[in-house]
């Protein structure tokens, strides 16, 4: 489903030139759930973003179901990342004067999709993470695993063929961090492809393969 070939990804700073990702190489298949281990600043969060098409490598190339997603212009990356991928953020990025559901529509809004359908589809999907009963709570009523769980539906809501999560346990206690855990795994029996990236070893030996990125480079895991 991905394979990186040889991605590198620097920034170019007023003195310096810093080089994040320094020759990633590694494939994802379909149905894998996988966790990406590192240490703060290893460029764990910046390869997640290039394989969510957030952001493109300063060389290599990158397919993604074998399309060469490193040559798509601006607009087609944006098409792409809403017909391909959910995300999901360690801070949850809901916004407050929405209500739960409100929340969990919104990708479809801009999918152009009618109110109605919209709404159903929102609620189908907080039933499906247990919350069809805080569809009306704003996200300060909610816990933060609650929130997390919101946020998950919302990354369900066009159907995407791979969840991409930057450290979705990181701002919650062990018993929610394990319900939210729960959930990735029952979505990837479905078939849903899962990417975690975490610096919990115990969250990351959930998954079905674990790659470690250190100093920008891929030390285990990889293919």
């Amino acid at each position: 489903m991905i394979e990186l070939r040889d991605i590198r990804k620097s920034y170019i700073l007023p003195k310096i030139t810093v080089e994040v990702l320094k020759g990633i190489n590694m494939e994802v298949n379909d149905g894998e759930f996988m966790a990406i281990m590192g240490p703060s600043g290893s460029g764990k969060s910046t390869l997640l973003n290039i394989i969510g098409c957030l952001d493109r490598p300063t060389t290599g190339i990158y397919l993604l179901m074998d399309i060469d997603v490193s040559k798509k212009t601006d607009n087609e990356l944006v098409e792409i990342r809403n017909r391909k991928f959910g995300f999901v953020f360690q801070r949850f990025n809901l916004l407050p004067r929405f209500p739960a559901w409100k929340n969990v529509e919104l990708p479809l809004v801009y999918s152009g999709v009618d109110a109605k359908e919209r709404k159903q589809r929102a609620m189908e999907l907080l039933e499906r993470v247990n919350l069809s009963h805080r569809a009306e709570h704003h996200p300060s009523e909610l816990s933060g695993g609650e929130q997390q769980r919101v946020a998950i539906a919302r990354a369900l809501v066009n159907n995407p063929a791979v969840i991409l999560a930057d450290e979705p346990t990181g701002n919650l206690d062990s018993r929610s961090g394990k319900e939210i855990m729960e959930i990735f795994k029952n979505l990837n029996k479905e078939g849903v492809t899962i990417l975690i990236v975490t610096h919990e070893r115990e969250i990351a030996e959930q998954a079905g393969r674990i790659i470690t990125i250190k100093d920008g480079v891929c030390y285990s895991g990889c293919y």
